[in-house]
């Protein structure tokens, strides 16, 4: 099942489970909207919460379907969305982890929103040159308010929910809850303490309008012109988002498909949803199921303070993950904080990095002259001279000092994987993890498989490679 239907009391909750981000493909959209009716006919349920099972609320598209008949099968996500909206009865998403795209719609179509801390919220179709198609344009800006709206569908990027409901009127959340971990029970307490509020509120009936009108938005257009690239999608995002402050919401909601169709056949969508299909491929491994547990990295270690070493910090730096980075002599630290500084203060002053963020990635990092400092680190980096005696020396010491459970990795380009795990007693534990100079700019991470690392370790480098924003390729 795509869905699970269950009655606590009064309150039906409806479970979204297509792992692994309850994408909702077509089955799912077909077992939500039985579950939503049967719901409605049950005399002793007075409101609905619809959640999602996992590590997600929704991902959006079910991008198994993406580009099939199955995608815009009845019922699509507009049918869907007018379902939620038109049910008798009040309808809660109760919104945790990941909540983006097709899934961000469908919250915005219920009648109510509870949130967890810490979920990332996005409309990143943008991304794929598209914009977002079952009533992102026109809901969002009417919940969130214009400019903070068209500021997350024009970029595509996530941002927290505790940071949303902090924005001033916004009516996306309309309670925040305590943890994810109370989200469950919150979200319960919530629908039974509004199961008779009548009439049930809509968001498309939210004023939608911003005090400098035209003039807003044609500054929004000249921005978007001068970072777009001539790429179509962000313009017509701005477009409809103007579009959702001057037309009654269904001529709106008829301009946003429109504009979405239109874009769907451009070579530019054509070309990013290629792109993103063939990166998704590249990162399969047939021997390594989806489900492989994976282990916790939350501290890394890196061997070498030079362009490579700083570069490979600044990826994790940048993901918010704590670095310890090693050399030889104090000197050579000292040059490679200075590279890393300078590399920071260069996009903060571009405009492209704000100064606290650059402040904050600095106060993750630090420094050692000894290997035993790096025992707890939960993955080491190597990036020291291409020479296997090096190697052999940086790995036998690696050996004696890292915790059990740490991976080890060499950033090696040409050297045997295998020769180097052997001068450990962990084979297991080995992997190459060959990252592209530089480091902190070049997006392919070559993972390389020795003949002994294990699965999980294999699972959890392929993640990591996501997590700091590389295409990681076995």
């Amino acid at each position: 099942m795509t869905t699970h239907y269950e009655v606590h009391g009064t309150v039906a909750l409806i479970t979204l489970s297509n792992p692994p981000v309850n994408g909702l493909g077509y089955a799912t959209r077909l077992s939500l909207t039985d579950n939503l009716q049967k719901a409605n006919l049950d005399a002793a349920v007075k409101s609905i919460v619809i959640t999602g099972a996992g590590k997600a609320f929704s991902g959006g598209a079910d991008i198994k379907e993406f580009g099939s008949p199955k995608a815009l099968q009845e019922p699509n996500l507009l049918s869907v969305i007018l379902m939620i909206e038109n049910s008798s009865k009040p309808v809660v998403a109760a919104i945790h982890s990941v909540c983006m795209g097709g899934g961000l719609e469908l919250a915005l179509g219920c009648h109510y929103r509870i949130a967890a801390p810490g979920c990332s919220v996005a409309l990143p179709e943008v991304k794929l040159g598209l914009l977002p198609g079952a009533g992102g344009t026109q809901r969002l800006p009417r919940a969130l308010g214009v400019e903070p709206a068209l500021n997350m569908i024009v970029s595509g990027e996530p941002v927290k929910s505790e940071l949303l409901a902090q924005i001033p009127a916004q009516k996306l959340f309309d309670r925040m809850a305590q943890s994810p971990e109370s989200l469950a029970e919150e979200a319960f307490a919530f629908a039974q303490s509004i199961a008779d509020i009548r009439p049930l509120p809509l968001v498309r009936n939210l004023p939608c309008q911003h005090p400098n009108g035209d003039a807003y938005f044609q500054f929004a257009r000249n921005m978007v012109k001068g970072m777009a690239k001539n790429f179509p999608a962000p313009l017509k995002c701005v477009d409809a988002v103007a579009a959702a402050t001057k037309q009654k919401f269904e001529d709106g909601l008829r301009f946003e498909r429109e504009l979405f169709i239109n874009l769907m056949w451009t070579p530019e969508s054509r070309a990013l949803r290629h792109i993103f299909m063939a990166e998704r491929a590249a990162s399969k491994i047939p021997d390594v199921p989806e489900d492989t547990p994976k282990r916790e990295i939350k501290s890394i270690a890196v061997i070498g303070a030079g362009t490579m070493g700083g570069g490979i910090s600044m990826n994790f730096l940048n993901a918010g993950i704590p670095v310890k980075m090693l050399e030889m002599k104090q000197e050579a630290l000292d040059r490679g904080i200075a590279t890393i500084r300078k590399n920071y203060e260069a996009q903060v002053k571009k405009g492209k990095l704000k100064a606290d963020k650059y402040e904050q990635r600095m106060s993750l990092l630090s420094t050692t002259l000894s290997y035993d400092d790096l025992k707890d680190a939960d993955m080491v980096i190597e990036a020291v001279f291409e020479e296997m005696g090096v190697k052999e020396k940086v790995f036998k010491e690696l050996d004696r000092v890292m915790k059990s459970g740490a991976i080890l990795a060499t950033n090696t380009s040409t050297l045997d994987v295998n020769k180097i795990a052997s001068f450990t007693q962990r084979p297991q534990d080995v992997i190459g993890t060959h990252f592209f100079s530089p480091a902190n700019v070049m997006k392919l991470l070559e993972v390389v498989r020795g003949e002994k690392t294990g699965r999980d370790v294999l699972a959890t480098v392929m993640a990591l490679g996501k997590k700091i924003k590389k295409t990681a390729v076995v």
